[in-house]
């Protein structure tokens, strides 16, 4: 079964993969999970790999964050399933550029 999910990339990472708006809509594979969805994204556009997870760990890359229906994901399971809206294409899938930086 495959389910159209929605993502949400940051600009810089868009703009690698010559992506015209803030979303793209990826046919996922089996049960909704980080980890699911980021394997149709890479495939889709094999540019962004290495650019979201380590290539040889597929460990989320710094400053980089993930969120879904308003709760930071980022720290959970990558094979945890993801909110039902999710997984329906209600809300999206957010990839989010962490900001760091002091005084």
């Amino acid at each position: 079964m495959t389910s159209p999910v929605r993502v949400a990339l940051p600009q810089h990472l868009r703009t690698l993969a010559h992506i015209e708006g803030s979303e793209v809509l990826i046919e996922v594979e089996g049960p909704v999970t980080q980890r699911s969805i980021l394997d149709a994204v890479e495939a889709r556009y094999p540019m962004l790999k290495g650019t979201i997870r380590e290539h040889d760990t597929l460990q989320r890359r710094p400053f980089l964050r993930f969120f879904a229906c308003e709760e930071d994901l980022s720290h959970e399971s990558p094979d945890a399933p993801l909110p039902d809206s999710v997984a329906r294409g209600v809300e999206p899938f957010l990839i989010i550029g962490a900001i760091a930086g002091g005084c």
